[in-house]
C-alpha cells in the first residue's frame, strides 16, 4: 500500500511516497482532517506558515494517537523571509506555532515573495540568507530535512554552488498536462526529491474527456490516475482533501501505467485555467 512506502532523501531520512495537502483548510477543521488521515494510514501532513492552519496542523498530529516519529510533518519558510534574522525567528515560530519539538521537513516556499512572483528578480542573496537560517535549525536537530519549493534552475544552482548543504526536496506544481519535465531531470539529477502539489491541477482536470477515458480504462478515477501519473514519474504527490472518502481514494493507487499511456498523458494539451485558483501567483495569477 502507497501509504507505507518511502523515498530515502540525500541525507538517508525516509519520506513517506504520498502526502495530504492542507492548503485551504481553515486552521480550525485542519486538526480534524490529519487525525482522519493518520487514522485511514496517511503518515505524511503538509502545510505552511502562508497557510495559516500550522496551529490546527499541530494539534492533529499530537492528538492523533499515533507516535510522533512514526509521522511526517512537512512546512513551509513564508516566501516574503529573505534575511537571515526574519527567517531564523519564522523557523522558531513555526516550532511554537505547531506546539511540537521539531519539524521533519522546512522548506522556502518560493525563491520569490509572492508579490514579484515570476518576476525578473530572482532574490539570489536572499534566498542564502533563508537557507542559512534553515541550515542552522538543521543542524540543531529542529528539522530532519530541509529543501525549497518552486524553484528554478537558476534558482537551485544559486544554492547548489554557495550553500554548504544542498537541497534535499524541491516542491513544485506538476500534473498531467502540466510537467515541468526539464525541471524534473534536473533537480533529480543533483539527487534532490521532487515533490507534486495540487496532481489533481486544484480538480479542474476532472472534466478532461482523454484522461478520463483512461481512467476508465484502468478502473479508476481520474484522480487516481493523476496521482499515479506522478508516482510512476518519481515524483512524491501532495493531494489536498478534508474530505475522508477522497483521502481513502488518492491512497488507492496500487495499479500501473503502462509506458504508452504514460507517453499519452505527458503530452496532454495544457490547462490554461485554474478556476478559482487562477488569482493564486503559481496559476498564473498575482494575487
Amino acid at each position: 500500500m502507497i501509504l507505507q512506502e518511502t523515498y530515502t532523501l540525500s541525507n538517508d531520512v525516509k519520506i513517506p511516497k504520498l502526502a495530504l495537502g492542507t492548503w485551504m483548510i481553515e486552521d480550525g477543521e485542519v486538526a480534524e482532517a490529519v487525525k482522519t488521515a493518520v487514522k485511514l494510514g496517511y503518515r505524511h501532513i503538509d502545510t505552511a506558515q502562508a497557510y495559516a492552519n500550522e496551529r490546527g496542523v499541530g494539534e492533529g498530529i499530537r492528538e492523533c494517537g499515533v507516535a510522533r516519529d512514526e509521522l511526517f510533518l512537512t512546512t513551509k519558510l513564508d516566501a516574503s523571509h529573505k534575511n537571515y534574522a526574519d527567517a531564523k525567528a519564522a523557523i522558531d515560530g513555526s516550532l511554537k506555532t505547531l506546539g511540537l519539538d521539531y519539524i521533519d521537513l522546512m522548506i522556502i516556499h518560493s525563491p520569490q515573495p509572492w508579490g514579484d512572483f515570476a518576476g525578473e528578480d530572482r532574490y539570489f542573496e536572499g534566498n542564502l540568507e533563508a537557507w542559512r537560517a534553515l541550515e542552522e535549525a538543521y543542524e540543531a536537530g529542529k528539522i530532519r530535512a530541509i529543501g525549497v519549493s518552486n524553484f528554478e534552475k537558476a534558482d537551485l544552482d544559486n544554492l547548489l554552488d554557495n550553500a554548504k548543504i544542498k537541497p534535499m526536496i524541491n516542491q513544485v506544481l506538476a500534473h498531467v498536462s502540466n510537467t515541468p519535465f526539464d525541471l524534473i531531470d534536473y533537480t533529480q539529477s543533483k539527487g534532490i526529491q521532487v515533490e507534486a502539489y495540487s496532481p489533481v491541477a486544484h480538480g479542474k482536470i476532472l472534466d478532461n474527456e482523454k484522461i478520463g477515458e483512461m481512467a476508465e480504462k484502468y478502473g479508476v478515477s481520474i484522480p487516481q490516475l493523476c496521482i499515479r501519473y506522478c508516482l510512476e514519474l518519481g515524483l512524491l504527490p501532495l493531494p489536498k482533501t478534508a474530505n475522508p472518502d477522497h483521502m481513502k481514494s488518492n491512497a488507492d493507487v496500487n495499479f500501473e501505467i503502462s509506458a504508452d499511456d504514460m507517453e499519452i498523458l505527458k503530452n496532454i494539451e495544457r490547462i490554461k485555467d485554474y478556476g478559482d485558483a487562477s488569482m493564486f501567483p503559481v496559476f498564473g495569477g498575482k494575487m
